[in-house]
């Protein structure tokens, strides 16, 4: 005899993770893309809208970008925008019908639809991403939660007592690295006073409230000059009601102008920070204020920077200090562009006897560079490797996301990834050299040396 076995039916939760499970799947056979068309409008609450579609798989990648970093801080609360965004998920208030919801409970809601929700902070934004199916009864689902946690963040004082102590915490325990003061005089030294250089600690957390959280929130994020990327299974109609619906919260907030940054200012002179610290390697940082992102220089300047220090092994710097040298096991250089001048910055470890040749040898290679600017060579095969890469930039829904979502928040032109390696390709020799000459004051580089020990 046969027994009939009950079916049992998959909660909207297992359903969900299934869905999942397949999409990881999916994502990890997946090769590069051909092109996608970028679509871009604006709302009429002032969002800038970017699409790209694909229909690849049933699953959209979403992220909104507004001017909210922590370059918007104030002095005596740095950290302020970190702290808004590591308090996001920490529960939200009843909201459009919707009950509140503590942070155990919004952690249970995000696992029944099986989608991604987070916030992070960097110097010039505030990003909030969102990874979910298609489907629509998730999709559905899952606009309401991010609407709900969009608009009405609970920002509760308890939690924040806790964060901050965890916050000191992991400070405290860092100040026992030389790499992190080192990191932080090099900061001080290249920045001065600007926002780009100031540090988070105990002080400034303990200088923040639950309204110091929900003033920066209703102050800085706002629908009228949010910047929101989509990229994944979702037509233009859809996306554009979507988008309206998650950006409702926000859209009655006044638009007036945010008050201007200061910009970075240029080194009158070169400084060199010796630090004594007891550690096995000493850290070495070099470098001085570079350049925004806006900078029309900014491709030759990359591919200056990939021939310097940015290549690896095949870098001048790392051909010089490990290969010929022996002195380090890596060094690398790289710039940081932002709305300001972020920092150029050489960096490298090596044992604190030869901290001082290791020092003067990469100020000679950045003076020999600058003066002279790559070789022929050098920049062929520099362009070779960095086209040759480009399509890795490319080849998840995630990396599209990453790209346009850039290309948005710098106000790039739509072709910018179409023309980007004929660009590259179209450089010349004398084009990188100018551009790294202006850029960099050799004789106005501050060293930073945490750990070495005199000659």
């Amino acid at each position: 005899m046969r027994f009939a076995h009950p079916v049992r039916r998959w909660t909207l939760r297992e359903r969900a993770c299934a869905w999942l499970v397949w999409v990881w799947l999916a994502l990890h056979a997946v090769g590069a893309q051909a092109s996608l068309a970028i679509e871009q409008w604006t709302q009429p609450s002032g969002a800038r809208v970017y699409l790209v579609q694909s229909n690849t798989l049933p699953m959209l990648d979403l992220q909104i970008d507004v001017d909210a970093g922590s370059r918007r801080d104030p002095a005596q609360q740095a950290g302020l925008a970190q702290a808004t965004a590591q308090m996001f998920d920490k529960g939200v208030l009843a909201h459009g019908g919707r009950p509140a919801m503590d942070e155990n409970q919004l952690v249970e809601s995000w696992a029944d639809v099986g989608a991604q929700f987070r916030v992070q902070a960097t110097a010039d934004r505030l990003s909030f991403q969102l990874r979910t199916l298609t489907r629509a009864d998730l999709l559905e689902q899952t606009a309401a939660l991010t609407a709900h946690q969009l608009a009405a963040p609970a920002f509760p004082q308890a939690v924040w007592a806790r964060e901050r102590e965890r916050l000191v915490a992991a400070w405290q325990q860092a100040q026992t690295r030389p790499g992190t003061r080192a990191a932080r005089l090099f900061a001080e030294a290249v920045y001065g006073d600007h926002p780009y250089g100031r540090e988070a600690q105990p002080s400034t957390w303990a200088a923040i409230e639950e309204a110091d959280l929900r003033a920066f929130f209703e102050r800085h994020v706002r629908a009228c000059d949010a910047r929101v990327t989509l990229v994944g299974d979702i037509e233009r109609a859809a996306a554009d009601a979507l988008v309206t619906r998650l950006l409702a919260g926000w859209s009655a907030r006044s638009c007036d102008p945010l008050p201007p940054v200061a910009e970075v200012m240029p080194l009158q002179e070169g400084r060199t920070l010796n630090e004594p610290f007891d550690a096995a390697q000493a850290h070495i940082l070099i470098g001085q204020p570079g350049f925004p992102r806006s900078d029309p220089d900014f491709l030759a300047l990359t591919v200056g920077n990939h021939i310097l220090g940015g290549s690896g092994f095949t870098s001048r710097l790392m051909q010089e200090i490990r290969e010929r040298r022996g002195l380090t096991y890596g060094i690398y250089s790289y710039f940081s562009p932002g709305r300001h001048a972020g920092a150029f910055t050489v960096s490298m470890q090596t044992r604190p006897d030869q901290a001082a040749e290791a020092v003067r040898l990469i100020h000679e290679e950045i003076r020999r560079f600058v003066a002279e600017g790559p070789t022929p060579q050098e920049l062929a095969e520099a362009q070779q490797a960095l086209i040759n890469g480009f399509a890795l930039r490319l080849d998840s829904n995630r990396k599209w996301l990453d790209n346009v979502a850039a290309m948005a928040w710098n106000d790039l032109p739509l072709d910018y990834l179409d023309t980007w390696t004929a660009h590259i390709a179209a450089l010349t020799v004398e084009q990188v050299r100018s551009a790294m000459q202006r850029v960099l004051q050799p004789q106005r580089l501050v060293t930073v040396v945490v750990g070495g020990r005199e000659p």
